[in-house]
């Protein structure tokens, strides 16, 4: 069974995502087909005997799409985008493009990713398309002062969008004074009253109008070009409300001037100008909103110093960050940051690594000891030689996997981009069904026909549907960063408050890893010393935690090593080890049975160590049991509290070990363990998790190993100890940055908080536009009621964006229980 997946050139909306899916699942030995709108990636499970690469991208390509195999991958960020339906105009645009076999825009943290053939296409030639479509397409880079233009760059849009609100509310103010208050009764200058000076008055508004379309221009622009293109956004409804109501009051203005004044009392200057300047000022707010909840990036980017003081040649220079090598021997003074991930070579000191693992203490770093990039010494200087640079270092990695999970989406949007990608369409649809209904049934002018067209038009919005998920999971995942909760995925982030069982696996997750030997027995006559130098020697080298105590027992004894004529693993057993053609056989309780060497009198003591959670270590020489020595691993002082936690969110805690089960009882005893699975293999520890899932389960695995890669993989959410291997953490959905369980209670709770703001999301957007569009069709005029007038309408699609933005910012408050 296989598992691998591609990008997917072509898709715009929800519903190509489904004709993607359906046509890959069909293709022979396809077992399962689920593609991501948002990263434009389709994800196969599929059986290697039966499954054809060529025959999956001959189905997708018969769907109207394309698999791309072979690309360069590259990120832009994008200026100038104003809605959800403008990630498609952008998409769209970049696609017609040779060379172009993938373009994926995220709304949230204002990026395209895209995969391309540089044979056939340069970078220039996509910034090109995306400019002409009427946006900015800047290459990302890694670089700290790249980081900081960009930051810039979104600062100076911001202050662009309150300039042009405040410049369009200084024309729009009076315009809405002269065109409307005179019916409240307000004065106006005789010069431009409309019963003595219609056209004055009609013209005055056309002036204080135009500098406002003018300031607006941009929402014409795209919008009008989304529109042609065929996939028309937020804009392009904009640009259709108030080009009619623009166009309308030409006209009117118009006939004034060739002697027909009947029009001057019924333009609508002011409700165009009106719509752009209050969405300009929603725009302004979304910009505000966005900015915030991408801080915790921005924080990450910010722990980077951007200059180091290394050594080179035997003088101290002062070189930028990016400039630094493998290899280089950097200087840190007290209270500087660390500028690289490398290992101290000389000095003492403290460091707050809290940024990074969410660790409130200082750690203390001698000669020998791990320094995390961007950590900030306390207060001794140290020199330490670089060992990862520029993108390889830890905190460009969290950035990297905060960023991944930032542009991922959650399975709960489909619903929305489903609906989005119909949306605009049948927006416009409604409001010229509306406005035909009211003019030839409901007997009305095709002035108020106008007005319905044109409040329909721009309440709807696909902004707060498009917005209502990615603002939440970067707030989420941003969240998880600073409390050292590393999520990679939107995936992850939803699956995590689903799950009913955890699985921990012992050594190392639940207990601190560093077992100590705690007691040797031994046969009548046999020495104690002896019997720990055999056995010693033999896991001389040994990676297994139990096999380093035996060692560092016998170092602390200062024991003569010896050496082994020959030696043989024996995976989940122990080891076989030939000293002077003497046979030793050291390792677990199946091992001795497995060769038949009877425990003797040894039985009941092993039974009382392991009751005490102990773990019994047998040594068997030439086929006769020698002796045991006990091991015991301590258990770490937050996972009772973590279990409790989990507890009492009503989740199941299982444990998973090889050790026997008396000794894997006696620690889950101490915990509050639910469920024991002792004495599983390594290999088998993916299959316990998936007789877990055949029960019905909803199944997360926490380990630290490499022999716990698979298990992660398997479980519907891997959580790994970001104290432990490469391979783990790879294998992993959620990384927890430091060794304390508590991290794990804080990572299901970040996910219900994350998943119950999405829903409050798309319930305010679907709710939103449910009641809105009717109304604005006239629905409550039709019994009676009120009338929505097109700037209210303008005014409450602002509102609808901003209301979803500020509920994600809401997550910002979200705080761990652990730390209450």
């Amino acid at each position: 069974m296989g598992n691998k997946t591609y990008l997917i050139d072509g898709m715009t909306c929800a519903s190509c995502a489904q004709i993607v899916e359906k046509a890959a699942a069909k293709v022979a030995g396809v077992k399962e087909a689920n593609v991501n709108l948002a990263t434009e990636k389709l994800t196969v499970a599929y059986d290697d005997a039966a499954f054809s690469e060529h025959a999956l991208q001959v189905a997708v390509e018969a769907a109207g799409y394309e698999v791309v195999v072979n690309t360069k991958h590259k990120t832009f960020l994008i200026e100038g985008m104003s809605c959800a339906s403008c990630a498609q105009t952008v998409e769209k645009a970049t696609q017609k493009l040779a060379g172009i076999v993938s373009a994926s825009v995220n709304l949230a943290t204002e990026k395209m990713v895209v995969d391309y053939d540089p044979s056939v296409l340069n970078l220039s030639d996509i910034s090109r398309a995306v400019a002409d479509a009427g946006y900015a397409a800047i290459e990302e880079t890694d670089t700290v002062e790249e980081n900081d233009k960009n930051h810039e760059k979104k600062e100076q849009h911001i202050k662009s969008m309150w300039r042009r609100f405040w410049v369009s509310a200084v024309f729009t103010i009076p315009l809405l004074y002269i065109s409307m208050g005179h019916m409240l009764g307000m004065p106006l200058p005789g010069s431009i009253d409309p019963m003595m000076h219609p056209v004055a008055f009609a013209l005055t508004q056309l002036v204080l109008t135009l500098p406002v379309l003018i300031l607006g221009t941009k929402f014409y622009t795209v919008g009008f070009k989304s529109l042609f293109n065929g996939h028309p956004n937020m804009d392009s409804l904009v640009a259709l409300g108030t080009s009619a109501a623009f166009l309308y009051s030409l006209y009117g203005t118009v006939q004034a001037l060739v002697g027909d004044t009947s029009f001057v009392m019924n333009l609508y200057y002011e409700s165009a100008a009106v719509i752009l300047t209050l969405i300009t000022l929603g725009k302004y707010f979304e910009a505000v909103s966005k900015g915030k909840t991408s801080e915790a990036i921005k924080k990450l980017m910010g722990l980077a110093p951007k200059t180091a003081r290394v050594i080179r040649n035997g003088q101290e220079l002062e070189v930028s960050v990016d400039s630094v090598l493998v290899g280089d021997v950097i200087i840190v003074r007290p209270g500087e940051k660390m500028p690289v991930d490398g290992l101290v070579t000389e000095g003492l000191t403290s460091v707050d690594e809290s940024m990074l693992t969410g660790e409130s203490m200082p750690v203390e770093k001698k000669m020998g000891d791990t320094i995390i990039g961007g950590s900030i010494n306390k207060n001794g200087t140290i020199q330490y030689e670089a060992k990862k640079v520029g993108k390889d270092t830890a905190l460009a990695q969290i950035i990297k996997l905060v960023e991944d999970a930032q542009g991922s989406k959650a399975p709960i949007a489909k619903l929305a981009d489903t609906i989005s990608g119909y949306f605009v369409p049948i927006v416009i649809v409604l409001a010229v069904l509306a406005g035909l209904g009211w003019y030839f049934l409901g007997q009305e002018s095709w002035i108020f026909a106008l007005t319905i067209t044109i409040s329909v038009l721009v309440i709807a919005c696909p902004c707060a549907l498009g917005l209502a998920t990615p603002t939440a999971i970067m707030v989420g995942t941003g969240k998880g960063a600073e409390n050292g909760v590393l999520i990679k995925s939107g995936v992850a982030l939803e699956t995590t408050h689903k799950v009913q069982t955890i699985v921990f696996d012992k050594t190392g997750t639940i207990t601190e890893g560093k077992p100590k030997v705690t007691d040797i027995l031994v046969r009548d006559d046999l020495q104690a010393e002896e019997m720990l130098q055999l056995a010693a020697s033999a896991e001389k080298g040994s990676e297994h935690p139990l096999g380093e105590a035996i060692v560092r027992e016998a170092e602390e004894k200062q024991l003569i090593f010896l050496k082994p004529e020959s030696f043989t693993a024996i995976p989940g057993f122990g080891i076989e080890v030939t000293f002077s053609g003497k046979a030793v056989l050291l390792g677990n309780e199946k091992l001795m049975t497995s060769r038949n060497i009877p425990l003797d009198d040894f039985s009941d003591q092993s039974d009382a160590l392991a009751n005490q959670g102990k773990t019994p270590m047998y040594i068997a020489m030439d086929n006769r049991l020698a002796g045991i020595i006990a091991v015991a691993d301590t258990v770490k002082a937050s996972s009772a509290a973590a279990i409790k936690k989990l507890h009492e969110m009503g989740i199941e805690i299982a444990m998973i070990t090889g050790d026997n089960k008396r000794t894997a009882q006696a620690i889950a005893d101490q915990v509050g363990i639910d469920r024991v699975l002792s004495e599983v293999l390594p290999e088998d520890k993916a299959k316990e998790v998936k007789k877990l899932q055949a029960e019905g389960r909803k199944v997360a695995m926490v380990g630290d190993g490499i022999n716990d890669a698979p298990a992660l993989a398997q479980a519907d959410v891997g959580i790994a100890i970001g104290t432990g291997t490469d391979v783990a953490i790879e294998s992993a959905d959620i990384v927890l940055m430091k060794s304390d369980l508590m991290a794990v209670p804080t990572a299901v709770e970040l996910s219900k908080a994350t998943i119950k703001n999405i829903k409050e999301n798309l319930f305010w957007a679907f709710a939103y536009n449910v009641l809105g569009i009717p109304v604005a069709m006239g629905l409550l005029h039709l019994f009676g009621g009120p009338l929505l007038n097109p700037m209210i309408a303008g005014a409450a699609m602002s509102f609808s964006s901003v209301s979803v933005l500020i509920n994600a910012l809401r997550l910002k408050r979200f705080k761990p229980s652990a730390s209450k």
